[in-house]
């Protein structure tokens, strides 16, 4: 995941995107940009809730494709891919990465933050985007913690986790939310092939018996737990290539579960991080248009970002960041 070295390339209709990349570096004059990454194409749906609400503030994107998706690869390996990607983000001057993938936050996080950003970038950060939907779900503070109570009880809430194999097996929307509310029991169901189905551009049909059946395991599960009350108050769609297709969660889960959005929590969260955190943020008053790079086939990633963040993106080659990220002369 290292830039090549050689001479530079000019890429396909440089000229065309001359423009945003100005605009982006005419703003950048102090403080980098804040990176948001993801195995592919889902950490789009975080983009856009970050553009939408800090249109102002720079980004940069890279999405791994050429290794996506992650969810079914063993933990050191997704520790390793997700450390080189935010290495590779903080050489292109960010201060800040957001890991727009729930099985990079799940699996790779809490390692970065304790055992390499000391020693590697001592001054740089790294957030998920977990830590916003746990801190929804148990409706506290992240550093909130709740002891269980002595004797067992019946729960007070139940949340349906949709999630790739690693995220399920690493436990930590479980793990994080029954520190904070005891009473509320989470029910994870892996669903192995959705990210896959999705990053393929699968449509509806495809996809549609995958998600049924697994709601279906779901809730059945659900009417073990709590026979008295079989549906699930919330569910969280743990993987951020799931937005694009919450209206087929929609249709089959009970009308009576809400669908939390990650998006618009993971922003949330951010806006508050950057008010907490004045160095990390970089507001001016023209929008900039995020740059975005991926280890796979720019032109082919291209075409199909726009229906995962919802307007026109330019992808780049990850070889070519050097050179575009680079401030004009002068």
């Amino acid at each position: 995941m290292s830039v090549p070295s050689g001479p530079a390339r000019d890429l396909p209709g440089d000229l065309p995107h001359d423009l945003p990349v100005r605009r982006f570096w005419s703003q950048q004059r102090h403080f980098g940009p804040i990176g948001v990454f993801d195995s592919g194409h889902g950490g789009l749906t975080v983009l856009r809730g970050l553009v939408d609400r800090l249109p102002r503030q720079p980004f940069i994107y890279f999405g791994d494709h050429a290794n996506a998706p992650y969810g079914e690869r063993p933990g050191p390996e997704i520790y390793e891919l997700t450390r080189r990607a935010v290495d590779q983000l903080f050489q292109l001057g960010c201060g800040l990465v957001v890991l727009a993938c729930n099985t990079a936050s799940a699996v790779a996080l809490r390692k970065l933050q304790q055992e390499w950003l000391p020693q590697a970038y001592p001054r740089h950060r790294v957030l998920g985007v977990l830590v916003p939907m746990v801190e929804a779900l148990a409706r506290t503070n992240w550093y909130s913690e709740t002891p269980e109570p002595a004797a067992p009880q019946a729960p007070a809430e139940m949340i349906a986790v949709f999630a790739t194999p690693a995220t399920v097996m690493a436990g930590s929307y479980v793990d994080e939310v029954k520190k904070r509310a005891p009473r509320v029991a989470v029910l994870q169901r892996a669903c192995p092939e959705l990210a896959g189905l999705i990053e393929a551009d699968a449509g509806d049909e495809a996809i549609r018996p995958h998600v049924a059946r697994h709601v279906a395991a779901l809730l059945a599960e659900a009417g073990r737990v709590h026979p008295q009350w079989p549906v699930p108050n919330k569910a969280v769609l743990g993987c951020t290539h799931y937005p694009l297709i919450q209206h087929l969660f929609a249709a089959a889960l009970p009308p009576e579960t809400e669908i939390l959005s990650q998006p618009k929590r993971v922003a949330e969260a951010l806006i508050s991080y950057l008010w907490r955190h004045p160095e990390f943020r970089h507001f001016e008053a023209a929008p900039v248009t995020p740059l975005c790079f991926t280890s796979g086939d720019a032109t082919r990633i291209s075409t199909l970002a726009s229906r995962f963040f919802g307007g026109h993106l330019v992808f780049h080659p990850l070889s070519e960041a050097p050179r575009i990220t680079a401030p004009p002369p002068g």
